[in-house]
């Protein structure tokens, strides 16, 4: 049973108590609010994405800020989620990493690496967000280059590349977007 909802039912089993049982009033003070606070915090709970199989295909980093602009030029997962499931559906392991402004961009709070792989269903360890004041994109590229994988974003990274040279070879970097309402990456057709 999930903590907030065990909490709530207790709380609610102390209101009781403290309005059958003479003598027991006081109980009131710490049930009501305790049964409050359990509430607050079952209505805040989001209902996480199902989580996804973790695949063993090739490793695809998204540049997680960089994609969520994708759809309506404004911040938000769908694009992210609709890309993870392309590339998951092709055979690719895909991670995401964000900037650490995106939970704020989105909800208008800091969002951390697990608040994110729930909301796109995705293991903890697939789901990294930049510590404050740092850039995502140098790390974006070093994790790629550390796994071997390919990035998929619409940046260049234009001011990195004398670092990371490899961002400039054909294929690399995956563009995307959509056209005229569905998807589209710069991916092979798959084979039939």
């Amino acid at each position: 049973m999930r903590a907030p909802l065990f909490l709530f039912l207790i709380s609610l089993f102390g209101i009781a108590v403290a309005l059958v049982v003479p003598g027991w009033s006081d109980l009131l003070l710490l049930a009501a609010p305790m049964a409050l606070a359990a509430a607050i915090l079952l209505l805040r709970q989001q209902k996480p994405a199902p989580k996804r199989k973790r695949s063993s295909g090739p490793p695809v980093i998204l540049d997680g800020s960089n994609v969520m602009y994708w759809k309506t030029q404004t911040p938000d997962l769908a694009p992210v989620r609709e890309v993870i499931a392309a590339l998951t559906a092709r055979g690719l392991s895909p991670s995401v990493i964000f900037d650490a402004n995106a939970g704020y961009l989105l909800k208008g709070s800091y969002w951390h690496d697990n608040d994110f792989a729930a909301a796109l269903g995705l293991p903890h360890g697939q789901v990294r967000v930049v510590d404050k004041g740092t850039p995502a994109d140098p790390l974006i590229l070093q994790a790629a280059r550390d796994q071997g994988a390919r990035i998929v974003t619409n940046d260049r990274y234009r001011d990195w590349l004398d670092t990371f040279p490899e961002a400039r070879k054909r294929g690399h970097l995956i563009r995307g977007g959509y056209r005229k309402g569905p998807l589209w990456l710069g991916l092979p057709k798959p084979q039939a």
